[in-house]
């Protein structure tokens, strides 16, 4: 999985009156959490752009100005409920032998028959939890539906890898396909249909003469 650096500043002081002041200037109190302490940090509100306003999940090494490295992934964030600025940034250290858990984006793949058909393709799970060691995070799960039909599903079951453990019921639906009314026949329906429209019409004339005779 890609890795974003946020470069920031150890907090000395994590009171309110500290923490206001730090977003007055533009910086964004931060904890991180799983070591042998919680590490107070601090960073430009901008240097986040890119973790957050983002569908793609990305771990993170946290840069200080000591010179110390922490691995990381994002568990929490806290917005003003206002201006949606960000007040608050809470972490997990990574360790490489300790699995975590963490929203991984679904991505799809292909262009569905069903959908072409007037299906309505309903994309049921954008993310899905998993339990993984953080050289084993996938950045995206990538979803094939160029063979889903009307009334066909792709579920978390087809997604298993011995990799991570998917936090969902494998029965979840991923993705999937609706009828709608304005929906077609499959191509195989319409072939069906021809051949039996091809059998009324060769009917047709010999019916048309039989009432002629009489």
């Amino acid at each position: 999985m890609k890795s974003i650096t946020i470069k920031g500043s150890e907090r000395e002081s994590v009171g309110k009156k500290a923490t206001k002041a730090l977003r007055n200037a533009g910086q964004v109190p931060c904890v991180v959490y799983g070591g042998e302490k919680p590490l107070h940090f601090s960073a430009n509100e901008l240097s986040f752009r890119d973790l957050v306003y983002t569908p793609n999940a990305h771990t993170v090494v946290v840069e200080l100005g000591d010179g110390t490295k922490v691995d990381a992934v994002m568990q929490d964030i806290q917005f003003h409920p206002v201006t949606d600025r960000i007040l608050h940034i809470d972490f997990y250290q990574l360790f490489p032998d300790k699995a975590v858990t963490m929203n991984i984006p679904v991505r799809l793949q292909g262009n569905s028959p069903g959908v072409r058909n007037g299906g309505r393709l309903l994309f049921r799970k954008r993310k899905l939890a998993i339990k993984a060691l953080p050289d084993k995070l996938p950045d995206f799960f990538d979803v094939d539906i160029s063979k889903l039909k009307i009334g066909q599903n792709i579920s978390v079951a087809t997604l298993l890898n011995d990799d991570f453990t998917i936090l969902h019921p494998d029965t979840t639906v991923v993705v999937q396909v609706k009828t709608a009314r304005t929906a077609v026949a499959a191509d195989e329906d319409e072939e069906e249909e021809g051949e039996e429209g091809a059998e009324a019409g060769a009917e047709a004339p010999a019916a048309e003469g039989a009432e002629a005779q009489e």
